[in-house]
């Protein structure tokens, strides 16, 4: 195992303007209600906490799908690409991994390769464990070609609270297994598509860490 990237400091950058105005508002309650004034304190805190950004130790093999969220597994099926993509109409296993506000929200690659196409879809907002969101949610699609030639499709699904899905990287990108490609704030469901014949590593219910866990293998 190989560090997935160079290191960076443990709160993730997007995290302090946020933690800045939750704290200031703090402040500002001080002058009025003492209890709001502690509410704020522990926003800021809960901020900082939930834009970690760790570093990971992730598997460098090319036959690998390793997990892009932290999350637990919520559906593993076969499914169409998302429809945006305009690839060819053949079905693909997918794995989804469902993250709630508690979990690390800097999404990772599953594997070596590069960022072919990145398309942005507006949608709703609805739960993201639920199975109609893949379908119904707001989304970003990175579609990642690796050397062998096998296409993988990495969603990245806004959920009930998250509004906000933020791309680190642009079509072309080299990108390396484990490092960072985006992030989804407060909330939400990243799916990963891949071959049919991959061989899952995983089942659902499964807890899983991104740049990490392995999720299935290619055959």
């Amino acid at each position: 195992m190989t560090k997935s990237a160079t290191k960076r400091p443990f709160i993730h950058p997007e995290g302090w303007k946020f933690a800045a105005i939750f704290f200031a508002i703090s402040m500002a309650a001080l002058m009025l209600w003492m209890p709001l004034a502690a509410i704020g304190f522990l926003l800021t805190l809960f901020t900082l906490w939930f834009f970690r950004d760790p570093e990971r130790n992730t598997p460098q093999d090319s036959n690998l799908i390793i997990s892009s969220a932290d999350g637990k597994v919520c559906l593993i099926d076969e499914a169409y690409p998302p429809e945006e993509l305009s690839m060819d109409s053949q079905k693909m296993k997918r794995i989804c991994v469902f993250m709630n506000v508690f979990n690390v929200h800097v999404n990772r690659s599953p594997i070596k390769g590069v960022a072919k196409d990145i398309v942005y879809k507006k949608g709703q907002f609805l739960n993201a464990s639920l199975d109609k969101a893949s379908d119904k949610n707001e989304r970003s699609s990175l579609v990642i070609n690796t050397d062998n030639g096998t296409k993988i499709i990495v969603v990245q699904i806004a959920g009930l609270i998250a509004r906000r899905i933020l791309g680190f990287i642009s079509a072309n990108h080299n990108l390396e297994q484990g490092e960072r490609f985006g992030l989804i704030r407060f909330g939400s469901r990243v799916d990963i598509y891949m071959p049919l014949d991959a061989v899952t590593k995983c089942v659902v219910g499964d807890t899983v860490i991104a740049g990490e866990s392995v999720l299935a293998s290619l055959n």
